[in-house]
């Protein structure tokens, strides 16, 4: 193939596309499978159980599908799977999974991943995720369709962070942030709904007001949680974009939910009480 450089390492038993590129000084490994277009830069290491879809791009010095950074994993066959054209920048790192999790680390279509971000075991991106600069997954983290989360964050290990959601930069995100809506600080605290996402996806003015309904009565109300979450079920329960956000609140959770504001859980509760 004349589209691997000469100084590449292609391991023997590794299944590469024909149209796809491999750069100076790129080393990739025996289980490796790499689809059509594919593009590897200089000196990046794709290792392990990996599966690169069609279009995937992987700059230079990015490395993909190497140990977890578990100190339970012994050399279990778990993997890496890439989505279509997603692009993995200069530095990053995306870990496969554990024996702990489900032994697989998926990365969805259309996907970027910036220079120097991280991207730990068993973590799960669905598709037209963007990660920024610096950002860090711990494992165990699924982020849902078109997040955005800002350069320098910090997401800790098992949260989920819901579909069309953002996440300002240099953020800690310690909890669950829910579909569509905004949140930043360290510690993170929601601030509202993702309003621009929302309009650029075409959602329209019914749906917002709707969500904007929504989130007034489960994160500004009064009364407890509970009952502002059942009243809001009662009032706009049937709307689809509100259901979600209600069927994702009572979704198994390891981490519990962000709430709005800066204040803790309990004073938010103390307040509205």
């Amino acid at each position: 193939m004349t589209n691997i450089h000469p100084t590449a390492i292609v391991a023997e038993g590794a299944s590469i596309a024909a149209s796809a590129t491999i750069g100076p000084y790129a080393m990739v490994g025996p289980q490796v499978v790499i689809g059509e277009g594919v593009q590897i830069g200089a000196h990046a290491v794709i290792d392990g159980i990996t599966d690169l879809a069609e279009g995937v791009q992987v700059l230079p010095f990015a490395s993909v599908g190497l140990p977890p950074q578990d100190l339970k994993y012994k050399g279990e066959p778990t993997r890496v799977i890439v989505g279509a054209r997603s692009i993995i920048r200069e530095h990053a790192t995306v870990h496969r999974g554990s024996v702990g999790g489900e032994g697989v680390t998926r990365v969805g279509a259309d996907c970027l991943i910036m220079c120097v971000a991280h991207v730990g075991h068993d973590c799960q991106l669905e598709d037209r995720v963007i990660l920024a600069n610096n950002v860090m997954l711990g494992g165990h983290v699924h982020i849902g369709d078109n997040v955005f989360v800002g350069g320098g964050t910090a997401i800790h290990q098992s949260v989920r962070i819901g579909r069309q959601a953002v996440i300002g930069g240099m953020s800690g995100v310690e909890r669950d942030v829910i579909p569509f809506g905004s949140c930043m600080g360290n510690r993170a605290r929601l601030i509202g709904l993702n309003l621009i996402g929302l309009k650029r996806r075409g959602f329209g003015r019914e749906a917002i007001n709707a969500l904007r309904a929504a989130y007034r009565g489960l994160f500004l109300g009064r009364g407890t949680f509970d009952a502002r979450m059942a009243l809001v079920a009662q009032d706009q329960g049937s709307q689809p974009q509100v259901a979600e956000i209600l069927a994702f609140i009572e979704a198994s959770s390891r981490r519990g939910l962000m709430r709005a504001g800066r204040q803790t859980d309990e004073a938010a509760e103390a307040e509205a009480a």
